[in-house]
C-alpha cells in the first residue's frame, strides 16, 4: 500500500515512532534514482540475486532524509541531488519476511555510483527485464508508480 506525497494519516516524513508498526517490522528509507528511463537498483552481498532501491535503516533519532544521505554515501559513495519525498509504502521485506515500512525519496546524482559497504551489485533497469529478481516493494509498488508517472517505460 503506497501513500503518495505525505498523504499518511499519522504524519509520515518526520520519522516519528508512529511509523513503526511494532518490533517485528522493518523501517527503511530508499531513493528512486532514474536516469534516461532506467531505475537504479542494488543487491546486497547477503542476497546478491535480489535487487532493491538503494537506502537502508535509519539510526536511532535520525530523520528519514538524514538516513538517506548517510546510506547513499555508505553504499554508493554519492550524495543525493535535490531529494524530494515521494511516498510511504507498506510491503513485506524480501529477506526478513516481516512487514516493511519504506519512506521513498526521488533524487538525482552528480557522481557515478559505485557499490560499496554491503552491496554486491548495482544495475540500471527499465523494469521490463526478465533476468532481475526485484524485492516485492520495488516490483509491486515502486515500478507501477514510476510507470504511471512516465519516469520508466511501460512494460
Amino acid at each position: 500500500m503506497a501513500h503518495i506525497n505525505g498523504a499518511v494519516a499519522d504524519g509520515g516524513r518526520d520519522g516519528s515512532d508512529s511509523l513503526r508498526d511494532g518490533p517485528e517490522s522493518l523501517v527503511v528509507v530508499a531513493a528512486v534514482i532514474v536516469q534516461e528511463g532506467r531505475l537504479l537498483v542494488v543487491s546486497k552481498k547477503a542476497a546478491p540475486d535480489v535487487f532493491y532501491l538503494p537506502g537502508g535503516k535509519p539510526d536511532a533519532g535520525e530523520e528519514p532524509l538524514e538516513a538517506l544521505v548517510r546510506e547513499l554515501d555508505e553504499e554508493l559513495g554519492v550524495r543525493p541531488v535535490t531529494p524530494r519525498f515521494l511516498a510511504e509504502i507498506e510491503s513485506t521485506a524480501a529477506l526478513e519476511g516481516v512487514p516493511l515500512h519504506l519512506t521513498v525519496f526521488t533524487a538525482g546524482l552528480s557522481q557515478v555510483p559505485r557499490p560499496a559497504a554491503e552491496l554486491a551489485h548495482l544495475r540500471w533497469i527499465a523494469g521490463t527485464e526478465t533476468d532481475v529478481r526485484l524485492a516485492p516493494a520495488v516490483e509491486e509498488e515502486i515500478l507501477p508508480m514510476l510507470r504511471r508517472s512516465g519516469l520508466v517505460p511501460v512494460g
